[in-house]
């Protein structure tokens, strides 16, 4: 620095300036610097699932088990409120018409292939009768296609000694399922005995007839002949409902332990799907949705002595 700089430098030290504040044209404060509080204090969402969260877990739960029960329902063929062929019934009843196959066999009771057996297949539509008719053959086997799903009566008749024996069953034509244009019903036949024809009474009373008849629909009016493929479905879809179920309580479990809100509207999704009695968990899983919406996340101190061990972590 040359001599006319540190006499500058002296002037103003002697004015009482400093030298950074003429360089900078800034004015050092005069004033006691001093430090001020306020009351405000640091907090983050509470971790915790709120009370009214917790009360919709076990709504959930709730759910969970109506499922459940839907699905064990299902599985169980033989027994419940919701039947195989009630269940197959139901999906008939709005399928197009044309769109059930009817196929399969006719045997005797020895298991002997029944040759040019007619097969007589007949259903209500809207108060008036349909038919349509064909004969087995080489194997016994017989098709019938574009015929309407639901209920039919089906006439086996066999000729034989001189005698018309007519087999008749009701059978459940399955719909097309899922993606499929057509619904297929396999159902095997196997025609009594000439004895057992011969033992059963004459329509007109007498004692003996030439059409002889044993009818097996009086004992299936509450649950006709289907495809076994078609149960065996209604099943699947039974064990499906159960999955869900359990699926949709670890969810819950799992919400209730982490406090996670989306973990929990997850699982009441989950839990909607699992349908229940009377679609009833489809109605409270909706419920239960919209609740989770409504459950508030307050905010806690950092203080607080719930975290203390998540503060150390810092």
């Amino acid at each position: 620095m040359g001599e006319a700089g540190e006499e500058e430098v002296a002037v103003a030290k002697e004015n009482g300036e400093d030298y950074l504040d003429e360089l900078t044209g800034l004015a050092e404060p005069t004033s006691e610097l001093m430090f001020s509080t306020s009351n405000a204090v640091l907090t983050i969402e509470d971790p915790n699932l709120h009370p009214m969260g917790k009360a919709i877990g076990i709504f959930v739960l709730f759910i969970c088990m109506l499922g459940f029960l839907n699905g064990l329902d299902y599985a169980s063929a033989d027994s419940g409120l919701v039947r195989p062929d009630e269940f197959v019934y139901r999906l008939s009843m709005n399928a197009p018409d044309e769109t059930a196959t009817f196929r399969g066999s006719v045997s005797d009771h020895n298991g002997e292939a029944l040759i040019n057996a007619t097969v007589y297949v007949s259903w209500d539509e809207d108060g008036v009768w349909n038919y349509s008719e064909m004969r087995t053959g080489s194997q016994g086997e017989f098709e019938f296609e574009r015929l309407d799903p639901g209920l039919a009566r089906v006439d086996i008749i066999v000729e034989r000694d001189g005698k018309r024996d007519v087999f008749a069953n009701r059978v459940l034509l399955s719909p097309p399922a899922a993606i499929e244009p057509i619904g297929f019903t396999d159902i095997d036949f196997t025609v009594p005995s000439e004895e057992e024809f011969a033992a059963a009474p004459c329509s007109n009373g007498a004692d003996e007839c030439e059409i002889r008849n044993i009818d097996m629909t009086p004992g299936q009016m509450d649950h006709p002949l289907m495809d076994p493929g078609a149960a065996s479905l209604y099943i699947t879809i039974g064990m499906g409902f159960i999955g869900l179920s359990i699926i949709a309580a670890s969810f819950t479990i799992w919400a209730l332990r982490s406090g996670s809100l989306l973990v929990l509207r997850t699982a009441a999704v989950l839990s909607f799907f699992g349908m229940g009695h009377y679609y009833s968990a489809c109605l409270f899983g909706l419920v239960a949705l919209g609740l989770t919406f409504a459950v508030p996340r307050p905010r806690i101190p950092l203080t607080d002595p719930r975290h203390q061990g998540e503060l150390g972590s810092f």
